[in-house]
């Protein structure tokens, strides 16, 4: 299982929580969001009701993490998307279905709502920003899910849950997008800025000392001292920025 998916289950799994059998959930019995019919179809036992509630109820991490990713992620090559929109995506498919959550992914996309990631799908993605995509597939969702006759009983929590994934999101997707831009800027990844930094305030302190150091003749103590600051305080900028872009 890649980093990517381990990441987004437990977010998942976080929202769903463990056995619940609500009389109005449609589900019936169900555990870390695996229903009984899920189960018994995952592992062959029809009808799905000859498979006792105790099965859901002893169900564990593992093989729930095993029907996510052969059911949800890989159905979604969430995988193959943006940090974020993979967490998005993945969520909206595990409550509302795969098939639901690609066509809202690529009615946002503007591309032909089938229902299925191709080529001409990830390509979209390619192009797209991922944190108005996030925005946008949240906002979808959230239109979806007050449609249903169920949102009296189950609105508030649908809409904590979307809210507490948009936010996830857009965090992962803030995340990848500075660390990627950054890899342009050398002087700013990372650690290298404060090396650079330390060295000039080094230099700076040896010549207020009296220190001669030939290599640095030409600079002054003050501007030594000022452009090590700058240093720190630019990439802080820079990264904020690139989060809220």
């Amino acid at each position: 299982m890649s980093e990517g998916f381990e990441r987004c289950l437990a977010h998942v799994l976080a929202h769903e929580g463990g056995y619940v059998d609500h009389p109005l959930d449609r589900g019936g019995a169900t555990n870390m969001g695996i229903t009984r019919k899920a189960l018994a179809h995952w592992r062959g036992v029809v009808p799905f009701t000859q498979l006792p509630k105790a099965a859901v109820r002893a169900l564990t991490r593992a093989e729930a993490a095993a029907i996510y990713e052969a059911n949800y992620w890989r159905v979604c090559r969430a995988g193959e998307m943006p940090a974020g929109v993979d967490l998005a995506v993945f969520d909206y498919a595990v409550d509302s279905g795969p098939s639901r959550a690609i066509k809202a992914l690529q009615v946002c996309l503007a591309v032909p709502a089938d229902g299925m990631i191709g080529p001409v799908t990830l390509g979209a993605l390619a192009r797209a920003r991922p944190r108005l995509l996030i925005n946008a597939l949240c906002d979808q969702r959230m239109g979806f899910l007050g449609k249903l006759g169920t949102f009296v009983t189950f609105g508030k929590g649908w809409t904590r849950r979307v809210s507490l994934v948009r936010t996830a999101a857009l965090g992962m997707a803030g995340e990848n997008q500075t660390s990627t831009q950054l890899e342009g800027l050398p002087m700013l990844d990372g650690y290298k800025t404060y090396i650079v930094s330390t060295i000039m305030l080094l230099v700076g302190l040896a010549q207020l000392l009296g220190i001669d150091l030939p290599a640095f003749d030409q600079a002054s103590v003050g501007n030594l001292i000022i452009e090590a600051l700058a240093f720190v305080f630019l990439r802080k900028s820079v990264k904020g920025v690139l989060a809220q872009s």
